[in-house]
């Protein structure tokens, strides 16, 4: 896979995960909230909507920019607003997913952001994936 469909491939992943948890968290953080983290107090779900609005705002960029080729020079500021997104939200919900009694989805939100932590991590300090593949070399 060439560095243009690899760029595109991982912006519009990252853009439909993040316009789907930012839809979800703008109509639904009442419902949401209290079945991820058990004890949130109703008054949370602004929290949810705010997080929801961030969201939406990367999943927009993202969106803009899965045409573009990002990695090392290329869309950088694009690539550290997903990689400081990715890792901060993988961070902040480490803790609560390794308690006992945490949801799955929980669980499975944090293993997701770690891995797009790493991929993003990996475009800024390397550059594009596929780049440094030979031309003609492996496939279309």
């Amino acid at each position: 896979m060439n560095a243009a469909r690899t760029s595109s491939f991982i912006t519009t992943v990252s853009a439909i995960v993040l316009a789907l948890g930012g839809i979800a968290l703008l109509f639904a953080s009442d419902e949401l909230l209290p079945r991820l983290m058990p004890g949130t107090p109703a008054s949370g779900t602004v929290l949810g909507q705010l997080i929801s609005a961030g969201w939406l705002a990367m999943a927009w960029l993202n969106w803009n920019q899965r045409r573009m080729i990002v990695g090392g020079i290329y869309g950088r500021p694009t690539v550290l607003a997903n990689f400081m997104l990715y890792l901060v939200s993988a961070s902040s919900l480490g803790h609560p997913a390794m308690a006992g009694g945490a949801s799955p989805l929980l669980l499975l939100l944090t293993v997701l952001f770690a891995a797009l932590t790493l991929v993003y991590g990996a475009l800024l300090l390397r550059g594009p994936f596929g780049a440094d593949t030979p031309a003609g070399a492996g496939g279309s």
